[in-house]
């Protein structure tokens, strides 16, 4: 008996989150004899609760699908809502009565931590409710801190971005003679990881950016100005790349120094305004040029630095999870395993979800180097080969053509 398929997609949006839900659509559509319908969560499982949804294998054609596949952001919207601890929730019967009245038979959720949580509650709860609906989590955050996976699905052309925008900003702050400070602020809450990839960005040993600080580093005002006090002895212009979750020995963020960290509905810490803070700090100690730059959002919006490697794998997770989920696998979340040997290459397996979600994979400390100030060229090792490739896209004008989402039934 045919069963139809629900995706949704939550959290921070990547660059390749929509390439996921292609290969959910396009495997879900290549199953006509299992499946009859795709439908599409829009904002997560917020709206899903809402009634909102649109039925992705009727309203898309072909080419459309394509264009999805290339369209950065969250095609279907995205949500941050975290469901009860207490499966005795009324929110959770709820959600099952809406499931079966679509029909469904299996839930393919695309996202980081907090979806893994959903995805873990939401398939605890069929078990004890005894549904036969199928919970699968797709990968997907620019941090890269997912538990039992060698990476995720966005971190490749997140680092591309960052790698490629750092290199410019140092073409750029090393035209000038005179001494110049530039501060670069990167995502990187609790993990390194993007801040890392500002490394790939040198052409040469002892290139900029010449200092990188994690948060898995204590970072030390003091040593921050002997480090700088070193390099402007040595040449004119500086480019540090630091992470906006970096924090002092007391495990302050330096962010907070600036009192600029408020609180979203998940109890994160909005993290911003470290550079600014280090530029006011460089100011008062050192009579030279500094400012500050803050990348934000576009490290994980950016399209036009796609990585092809990146598109192809995040595709490869919503086939495969889909794939899983059809062949009745639950409560799993899609993890790569990288080949073994000199030749790049991964494969798709499937881990508990349970053990992935509410953790994070920190940077490794033993790729820290330079007393907490540099990365180590085994980092660059394991980067290098998911920033590969450039992918053929459509363009207009001189401009890039993304996909656009229709109204939603119950909007």
């Amino acid at each position: 008996m045919k069963k139809n398929i629900l995706v949704g997609q939550s959290g921070g949006p990547t660059a390749v989150i929509n390439a996921s839900l292609y290969g959910v659509i396009a495997e879900g559509m290549d199953r006509l004899d299992e499946v009859e319908h795709v439908y599409g969560m829009v904002n997560g499982i917020e709206g899903f609760l809402k009634g909102n949804y649109l039925d992705l294998s009727e309203d898309l054609t072909q080419k459309e699908l394509e264009r999805i596949k290339l369209t950065p952001a969250a095609y279907l919207g995205s949500c941050r809502y975290r469901l009860p601890k207490d499966l005795s929730s009324p929110v959770y019967p709820e959600i099952f009565q809406k499931l079966e009245e679509l029909d469904i038979g299996c839930f393919l959720y695309i996202g980081g931590n907090d979806s893994m949580d959903t995805v873990d509650k939401l398939s605890r709860y069929a078990r004890q409710a005894g549904s036969p609906v199928r919970f699968i989590g797709i990968p997907k955050t620019v941090d890269n801190d997912l538990m039992l996976t060698d990476h995720t699905p966005g971190y490749g052309s997140a680092a591309k971005y960052v790698a490629s925008t750092v290199r410019e900003i140092v073409l750029d702050a090393s035209v000038y003679h005179q001494p110049a400070v530039t501060i670069i602020e990167l995502m990187g809450r609790n993990a390194g990881w993007l801040t890392a990839a500002s490394v790939l960005a040198r052409k040469y040993e002892g290139d900029n950016p010449l200092f990188v600080y994690l948060p898995e580093s204590q970072f030390d005002f003091q040593k921050f100005a002997k480090d700088l006090d070193g390099a402007l002895r040595r040449q004119p212009s500086v480019v540090v790349c630091a992470s906006e979750g970096i924090s002092d020995a007391q495990g302050r963020l330096i962010c907070e120094y600036n009192d600029q960290a408020k609180t979203d509905n998940f109890g994160h810490k909005m993290l911003t305004g470290c550079g600014k803070v280090l530029e006011g700090f460089v100011q008062r100690h050192f009579d030279i040029k500094v400012r500050s730059v803050e990348i934000n959002v576009s490290q994980r919006c950016s399209g036009m630095v796609l990585s092809a490697t990146d598109v192809e794998e995040a595709a490869l997770a919503g086939s495969f999870g889909t794939r899983a989920a059809l062949e009745g696998a639950t409560g799993k979340m899609v993890a790569f395993v990288r080949a073994e040997g000199p030749c790049y290459g991964v494969t798709c397996s499937l881990v508990d979800v349970g053990q992935v979600c509410n953790q994070e994979k920190r940077f490794p400390l033993d790729w820290v180097t330079g007393e907490g100030n540099n990365i180590s060229a085994r980092f660059q090792e394991y980067a290098l080969p998911l920033i590969q490739g450039e992918p053929a896209r459509p363009m207009k004008q001189g401009l890039p053509v993304y996909a656009y989402r229709k109204r939603a039934c119950g909007v």
